[in-house]
């Protein structure tokens, strides 16, 4: 043999020649199998042992010599012999060795064919680096193979690869859990040197046999056809399939034909196949046949079982160790080929991991730690081919030992030592999530894992599994671990979307867990760090995979875990009330409604308890029956025995317990049975039906333990007699189904959802005897479970998503949060371990920060939260307890605070508020007394007595009765340090350690560094803390106030848009503390204010910008809420310190300032009135004279405020001074205009042409008016002076619809609402103010007329109207002088349409002020004030206003002074009293502006002076008055329609006042009450000034040749107004009526007199009578005469003259032609007696035309 091994090695002996004695194989192959048969068992030399093993390496490594299939596997099987039968120590270890030798060599070759093969397809030379490396492999180890020949060897020395040194590491876990069990005995079940060396050669000889079998059994089921071996040639180096290409080619297609792969149904199977188990591999070169041949030999030899007959199962477990670790080493060494080869890969899946299923619930430590390794090895290498074969694998045994409370510790820590390596794998972590709990047919296993690592971290169930104190801690170290890997891998994966703008602080300086050098997020807590040798390498898990899973897309996963959740609470709904739960998920779309739908359901989803589902099938509901039918209905019995039928129906569900459902449900069995086999042997269904019951019946004999006399096989047959139809079934067919049933029990399959008895570790099993065996019990379940649901699944390709994105941790976090802060939260609150501890603080930091980069608000504040609570620091906590793991805590949350401020959101406030409490802590560690707001603040004095008076009782008052010392932070600024243990005393000392200091300064100085959001977060908690601390009962604290004064100074250099939303969250908190009732408070905080806004306008703004307005504004809001003097000064005198020193860098905050100023003006201290006036005047006379552009903002603000200024009535010198500035704003508004048009303001919807009027003109006249209607006379005269000197300076720029927006605030002044509430007031008001007013409002509208006139007169005229309806009789007669001014300056310029409005007016007025209740008046009547108003405002509607903020009188008052009713008779004489002057003066007003005063005055002394001097003669002819003929007043302007409508007023006017004169009776009634004093009441004025009117108007009409064509109406009226003047006048009986009229008839008969003959034979003719009748009254000498003139010029008129011959007649022209049915006029008839009784009263003497007159008086009468 050594001489071969040399020949060999060096190459002169190949062996490449075909073997002379067998054709069929190669000389190499016969020197193989020589060198094997040399080793016969345990006899054998180990001299010899050694120099066979040397060989067979040599021939396996040489590069002259190849060895395929059935060699190879000898060689292999050789030194596997070797290893299990050699008893010394060194060949066991050499053969081991060189069998990972060998095998390394065989996958190493096959990869390097590979490699070459694909470069000679893309022509590129390659060197094989794998052989020269097999070069040196081989060298190495023959060398130390001759080397042992003379001296022992470690066969560690070897040259072994990496996986056994892993392994060895596995190993030492075992010896760490042997450790920790406190057992120093070697495991019974491992197998030492020394035993190895009492193997017999009766074991040696079984294992040969085993050996044998396997590579017998591999090379007689090897065929010849795919593989060609020529010993001459190189063919082998061809590939052996079909096509020419190698695998790595073309490996899609490969895998394709590769799907129809056999799976291996069980484990007897697999050791009794005899069909050609490689038939339909297709390999691409010999090489890869090789690897297959000897990996499934080593998976068969691992998954082999002890068996009865053999001696010691200690051999079998050491070949099945030895296997394992080959199989180990060949999966870690796994090149591309081996991982993404389809024949390997099925290979992986139906050998390896069937045998992993068998081993992975081992007892024994080291085949179970193996199997972990293994699975961890294919976990990280194929596990994109094994998505099921993971699943199994986790469900059923790492998940199941884990949850199962009586597994043992052992296996416990060996699976969690597993999971630590998994968790630490970020794309292992999100692959399980991704891969499993979003797929709808797989566990959870992501979130099974993570609750089981929960419970493991929180020390639960340790007490079940019997684990020792030290156990127990270990244990929940490695649950910690693994959880905190988990969320590490989270954060790694995430690592894209985090933002860090902070550098980490070292807050570990000082802690001695830690090193110094150690970064605070780096290293053993790493969240960004990963690559450890504990973790999966995970970069080759998918190289050139054949199988690839679908598109990574996160929504669509989102979407199909929800739809999973929903199945999950619906199937959890099902196995609690099925039917509900059937409704629940066909509401939610994912079951449809049919019967077919809901019994597919049933049949293929494992997830419905079993029994359940047997009983809703059987229930006797229409509904179930027919789902029961359907759910049958869907299986195929085709073809299948009974047995075969009955079982694939039964494993569905379980039968229930009532003998009726069972009945339903073996009855529709029978039916679809004999449907599906209708050439069978059974004669009926009954016959089906009637044998499945007997089956049934004998499963349940045959395999329950209760039974204990068995049915024997000819009862069974005796009791089915008969069955067919009356015949018997055949003997031979129930004796096979009896024997099937024996064999293998009918029963359900194995679940995927199947669950291990977790309740079995009760409280009952005590010892740990019955705790190891009712695992082991448990364990052989687990078994059995887990290989049934491998081997179903060998086959299954299923597709696995490789996870990218990075979107799956959000639900990945989501779903697991809840556990993971109960485990964080348990550990800290329960353990005091440091390692714990920093082990929860790490988790707790990752899970905020997964929380803060996905935005998840709930989940980050209840983790800050936890932090918050376990700091100590909060209120509710007793800070008695501080401890090493709290300090801990603090630096945790700080950190937290700086890695991840960007994110916190409003977990600020849980932060800053343990930061405010760490600062008393601070205070009070370094033996400093907190400074509170006040030194004389009373808990802030007694502090020397409270500890003088003893300490102890000062503790118990804080603490509780049974705890004295359970006090909290704030209560030791009381007590200080001196009395307290020292072990608290050292925690609160390490508060104020350095480290903590520098990182708590850094959170407020880095603010500058937080991003838009964050830093108002962060500001708003801030001020939320400073309001708690504030707001302190006893002891208030300015820590977190001045912090913020602090972070506004750091971060004014923020943009403006980030600066703006910060100040407007400090802003509001300024104006709080500025108003505290804390004088000191506010203070500090208004100087704070005040340091801030000077250095923040120190930067400038600029134009159309408002940043300082924002922030100024607090000043305003103090000022306005704060009622403090001192602090209104403060607030006032900060002001005016900014604009002596700021004036040119102030841009928008002018608007504050004016409003701070406007505040003070109304103050009554006169310190604070000064001060700002004397500002405000610097302002207005110096600084709008500079820079009047850049304040023009703040313009309407000004205003205000001197408006204010001039309103405060306690400094009248100060208010008549502000009138005097606001007049000099008008001037600067009239010179700069421009400015106001240009300037950009907030509303751009106001033209730009109307912006001057808006921000210049009207805030001026707008507060001009509020100061007349606010302040007392003086003031407000000088107000109303200063409008309308305004007005009527600059009106001339005014545009229409300013004029209108104008003319509103003057009607302002008007208003009733505002008017004083006491009557003296108010007719003090309308005396002074309104009457000035209007005068000047009619100048205004006279003035400027040509705009006004079509714009406002209708306003004009109602206020007018309305001033004239009031009971102020000086008011009124303004009124009505006005409305005549009004009319005579501008009536030329008046339009037809003017004229009516006028005249309406008129009308109006006259009807609105006529005294009708003087008629009506009884003694006890009452007027209602409000009815009056009512009905005098009538015309005065559009100015009724609500009363406003500067009303000086309240509504309530007003309205119950309006609803309260007058009673007094001298209240309604006193308002009618009024409206009787109204009424004459209205008169008046019409006939001024009709023909003006002094022309009525002339016309009236002309007429007098005409009445004294009778010196016109008959002969005239005719009277005339020259004044007539000259047309002043606006008679010629106004039109003849008008003048009548007028006339209709004079006349209603007149019939008035005559109605009441001649009511003697209501005279006399008001005389009695009082009305106009001691004389009875009349209208004689009115009566007589209103038809006196109306007469010279009808007269001047009558004498207009321009209106000819109103002389008809004016006859007509003059006819009628005449004969009832006359009328009235002979009815007068009061010497004063009469006295009064006397005047009024002598200008009426003079005008008659005046007319021209036609017009006076006319009228006369209508009148003569009357005139008859007063020459028959007593006359006045100058009425009597105008008379007698009259009665002169009727006979010349009518024809009645005296001739100069002494006859009288009447010319022929003027007798009428009288016919014989002529009725004679009444008026003739009393001419003609008035001429007859004339000619009778002077004594004429007729001649002979006497009879001719006789004839026609006779004949007229």
């Amino acid at each position: 043999m050594d001489c071969l091994q040399k020949l060999i090695a060096y190459g002169h002996l190949t062996g490449n020649e075909v073997d002379q004695g067998n054709k069929s194989r190669r000389l190499i192959d016969r020197l193989v199998e020589t060198i094997c048969n040399c080793f016969t068992g345990t006899q054998t030399d180990e001299g010899v042992q050694l120099q066979i093993i040397k060989a067979l390496l040599t021939i396996m490594t040489s590069q002259h010599v190849e060895v395929h299939e059935k060699t190879v596997l000898i060689s292999v099987k050789t030194c596997y012999d070797i290893y299990l039968a050699s008893k010394n120590i060194v060949n066991q270890k050499t053969a081991k060795a060189t069998l990972t030798q060998m095998l390394s060599v065989i996958f190493q070759r096959m990869e390097n064919q590979a490699i070459e093969e694909a470069a000679r397809h893309n022509n590129v030379p390659v060197v094989s680096e794998g052989d020269r490396k097999t070069i040196n492999k081989q060298s190495s180890s023959t060398n130390l193979i001759d080397q042992s020949e003379t001296k022992q060897v470690e066969g560690e020395n070897l040259n072994t690869s990496e996986s056994e040194v892993e392994l060895k590491e596995e190993t030492e876990e075992i010896a760490k859990v042997t450790l920790l069990n406190g057992e120093q005995e070697a495991n019974p079940d491992s197998l030492t040197n020394l035993e190895a060396e009492e193997i017999g050669t009766e074991t040696v000889a079984m294992a040969e046999a085993l050996v044998n079998d396997l590579v017998e059994t591999a090379m007689q089921k090897s065929p010849t056809a795919n593989v060609k071996s020529n010993a001459l040639g190189r063919e082998n180096d061809k590939p052996s399939a079909v096509t020419g290409e190698s695998c790595e080619a073309n490996p899609v297609g490969l895998a394709d034909k590769v799907s129809n792969v056999g799976r291996i149904p069980s484990e007897e199977s697999l050791s009794k196949q005899t069909e050609d188990d490689c038939s339909g591999l297709y390999f691409g070169h010999i090489l890869q046949r090789d690897a297959f041949l000897v990996f499934r030999s080593l998976c068969k030899l691992s998954m082999k079982q002890v068996t009865e007959g053999y001696v010691d199962p200690r051999y079998w477990m050491r070949s099945k160790i030895l296997a394992m670790e080959l199989l180990l080493g060949v999966i870690q060494q796994a090149g591309n080929v081996f991982k993404s080869h389809p024949v390997f890969v099925t290979a992986i899946r139906q050998y390896l991991c069937v045998a992993l299923s068998k081993n992975g619930t081992s007892h024994v430590p080291e085949v179970f730690q193996l199997s972990l390794a293994l699975f961890l090895s294919l976990l990280a290498n194929f596990k994109t081919h094994l998505k099921a074969q993971i699943e199994v694998f986790f469900r059923e045994i790492f998940l199941s030992i884990l949850e199962t409370t009586s597994s043992s510790f052992e296996h416990k820590w060996l699976v969690i030592n597993a999971l630590t390596r998994i968790c630490a794998d970020a794309q292992c972590v999100v692959d399980i999530y991704v891969n499993y709990d979003c797929d709808l047919a797989a566990a959870n296993i992501y979130e099974r894992l993570v609750n089981a690592l929960s419970k493991i971290a929180q020390g639960r169930h340790s007490v079940d599994i019997g684990a020792t104190p030290n156990q127990e801690k270990a244990l929940r170290i490695k649950g910690l671990e693994c959880l905190v890997s988990i969320l590490k891998c989270m954060v790694e994966w995430s690592r894209e979307l985090y933002v860090n703008s902070h550098a980490l602080s070292n807050l570990g300086a000082e802690s001695k867990n830690k090193d110094v050098s150690e970064d605070s997020d780096s290293g053993k807590g790493t969240m960004v760090s990963y690559g450890s040798v504990n973790s999966l390498s995970s970069s080759a898990s998918f190289p050139n995979a054949a199988l690839q899973g679908q598109e990574d897309n996160p929504e669509q996963f989102e979407v199909l875990k929800h739809q999973k959740e929903i199945w999950e609470q619906g199937i959890d709904m099902f196995n609690r009330k099925p039917k509900k739960g059937i409704t629940y998920l066909q509401e939610n779309g994912l079951l449809g409604n049919r019967a077919e739908d809901i019994a597919s359901f049933l049949l293929n989803d494992e997830r419905p308890d079993k029994a359940v589902v047997g009983d809703f099938l059987g229930d006797p509901d229409k509904s179930n029956v027919e789902i029961m039918h359907a759910y049958v209905d869907l299986m195929d019995f085709n073809g299948k025995d009974i047995v075969s039928a009955l079982r694939c129906f039964l494993e569905g569900f379980r039968l229930p317990g009532e003998a009726q459902k069972i009945d339903r449900l073996m009855e529709k069995f029978a039916s679809r049975y004999c449907q599906c086999n209708q050439s069978g042997i059974f004669a009926s269904a009954d016959t089906a039906y009637v044998l499945a019951y007997s089956i049934i019946m004998l499963t349940t004999d045959l395999h329950s333990p209760q039974v204990k006399t068995k049915m024997t096989k000819a009862q069974y047959i005796k009791m089915n007699r008969g069955i067919n139809d009356s015949k018997d079934l055949p003997e031979e067919f129930l004796s096979a189904i009896y024997d099937q049933i024996a064999g293998n029990e009918i029963k359900m399959r194995a679940s995927a959802n199947s669950k291990v008895t977790k309740s079995g570790m009760g409280t009952g099993t005590t010892s740990e005897k019955q705790r190891r065996l009712l695992w082991n019990v448990e364990m052989e379940v687990l078994s059995s479970t887990a290989r049934q649901l491998m081997e179903s699944v060998s086959h299954v390709q299923a597709p696995f998503t490789t996870a990218k994105h990075l979107e799956h941790v959000r639900p990945m976090f989501k779903l697991a949060w809840t556990p993971f802060l109960a485990a964080f939260s348990v550990g800290l609150q329960d353990c005091d371990d440091p390692e714990i501890a920093t082990l929860c603080l790490d988790g707790i930091r990752c899970s905020v920060r997964v929380a803060c980069i996905f935005h998840m608000e709930l989940e980050r504040d209840a983790y800050v939260q936890a932090l918050a609570r376990f700091t100590l620091l909060t209120a509710n906590s007793a800070i008695s307890e501080l401890k090493a793991k709290n300090i801990d805590t603090i630096k945790t949350l700080i950190t937290v605070a700086h890695t991840d401020g960007n994110y916190l959101g409003k977990s600020w406030l849980d932060i800053l508020k343990c930061i405010s409490q760490l600062e008393l802590a601070q205070l009070i560690g370094t033996g400093v007394r907190p400074q509170y707001i006040t030194a004389s603040s009373p808990f802030a004095v007694n502090i020397s007595q409270m500890f003088s008076q003893g300490l102890n009782n000062q503790l118990t008052n804080f603490g509780s009765p049974n705890s004295p010392t359970s006090f909290h932070l704030s209560d030791l600024a009381w007590m200080g340090m001196n009395s307290l243990d020292p072990g608290l005393k050292q925690s609160i000392n390490e508060t104020s350690s350095q480290s903590v200091v520098v990182a708590v300064d850094r959170i407020f100085t880095c603010s500058t560094r937080l991003d838009g959001d964050a830093i108002v977060e962060f500001v708003k908690a801030l001020c939320q803390v400073s309001i708690d601390e504030l707001n302190h009962p006893t002891h208030p604290r300015i820590f977190s106030l001045q912090k913020l004064v602090e972070i506004s100074y750091y971060n004014m250099g923020r943009i403006r848009l980030q600066w703006s939303r910060i100040w407007e969250i400090l802003g509001d908190h300024f104006n709080k503390v500025g108003c505290s009732p804390n004088e000191d408070i506010a203070v500090f905080s208004v100087d704070s204010l005040r340091q801030l806004a000077m250095k923040f306008i120190e930067k400038g703004e600029l134009s159309n910008f408002r940043f300082q307005k924002d922030f100024l504004r607090p000043f305003e809001h103090i000022m306005k809420k704060n009622k403090s003097p001192a602090i209104r000064h403060m607030v006032v005198l900060c002001i005016a310190q900014m604009v002596n020193s700021q004036a040119k860098n102030i841009k928008s905050g002018w608007k504050n300032i004016f409003s701070v100023f406007h505040i003070a003006a109304s103050d009554q201290d006169e310190a604070i009135v000064e001060l700002a006036f004397q500002t405000t005047g610097k302002i207005i006379g110096q600084l709008y004279e500079r820079q009047f552009a850049v304040m023009i903002d703040s313009f309407q603000d000004a205003i205000k405020c001197l408006s204010e200024f001039a309103c405060n009535a306690s400094f009248p010198d100060t208010s008549m001074e502000a009138i005097r500035f606001i007049r000099q704003c008008a001037k600067h508004v009239d010179e700069m205009p421009q400015l106001f048009r240009e300037y950009n303001i907030e509303d751009m919807t106001v033209n730009e042409e109307d912006r001057v009027w808006v921000r210049g003109w009207f805030p001026i006249l707008f507060e001009l008016s509020c100061i007349i209607t606010r302040c007392k006379l003086d003031v407000r005269t000088r107000g109303l002076t200063v409008l309308f000197e305004v007005v009527k300076t600059y009106g001339r720029n005014f545009k229409s619809h300013w004029w209108q927006d104008l003319f509103q605030i003057l009607f302002r002044i008007f208003d009733n609402m505002k008017l004083p509430e006491q009557q003296t007031e108010k007719n003090e008001w309308m005396t002074t103010t309104c009457n000035h007013a209007l005068y000047a409002m009619v100048d205004v509208v006279t003035q400027y007329f040509d705009v006004l006139g079509g714009l406002l007169l209708d306003d004009i005229y109602s206020q007018l109207e309305w001033c004239v309806q009031q009971d102020n009789e000086q008011l009124a007669r303004s009124g009505s002088n006005c409305l005549e001014h009004l009319v005579i300056s501008n009536g030329p310029k008046f339009t037809n349409e003017i004229w009516s409005k006028t005249c309406r007016c008129l009308t109006d007025i006259f009807n609105s002020t006529l005294p009708r209740q003087l008629i009506t008046w009884k003694p006890g009547d009452y007027l209602d004030l409000e009815e009056m108003t009512e009905r005098r405002e009538s015309g005065h509607v559009s100015l009724r206003r609500f009363p406003s903020a500067h009303s000086i009188n309240s509504l309530s008052s007003n309205s119950s002074r309006l609803s309260r009713p007058i009673t007094s008779d001298q209240r309604i004489f006193s308002a009618l009293q009024i409206r009787c002057v109204v009424q004459l003066e209205l008169i008046t007003t019409i006939e001024n502006i009709v023909f003006f005063p002094a022309t009525a005055k002339k016309e009236d002394a002309e007429a007098l002076a005409l009445s004294q001097g009778d010196s016109i003669s008959l002969e005239s002819g005719s009277l005339h008055y020259y004044s007539f003929d000259q047309d002043q007043g606006m008679y010629s302007h106004i039109s003849s329609s008008h003048i009548f409508q007028l006339l209709d007023i004079l006349k209603e006017s007149h019939y008035f006042a005559r109605d009441f004169n001649s009511n003697q009776e209501q005279r006399n009634l008001l005389w009695k009450a009082g009305f106009k004093g001691n004389v009875r009441p009349n209208l004689l004025k009115q009566e007589t000034l209103s038809i006196a009117c109306i007469f010279r108007i009808l007269f001047r009409l009558y004498r207009d040749e321009s209106r000819q064509d109103t002389w008809p109406e004016v006859e007509r009226r003059l006819t009628e107004i005449g004969k009832d003047a006359l009328s009235h006048f002979l009815m007068l009986e009061s010497d004063a009526q009469k006295e009064s009229w006397v005047s009024l008839m002598f200008r009426f008969l003079t005008r008659v007199h005046s007319l021209n003959d036609e017009r006076f034979r006319t009228h006369i003719s209508h009148w003569y009578p009357l005139l008859c009748d007063i020459v028959s009254s007593d006359l006045k000498p100058e009425l009597r005469s105008v008379v007698r003139r009259i009665f002169l010029r009727i006979g010349p008129v009518f024809g009645i003259y005296y001739s100069g011959n002494g006859e009288s007649y009447l010319p022929n022209s003027s007798i009428p032609n009288w016919g014989s049915d002529w009725v004679p006029d009444p008026c003739n008839q009393g001419l003609i007696d008035g001429v007859y009784l004339e000619v009778i009263k002077n004594k004429l003497l007729l001649s002979s035309s006497f009879g001719d007159l006789f004839f026609i008086l006779v004949e007229t009468h």
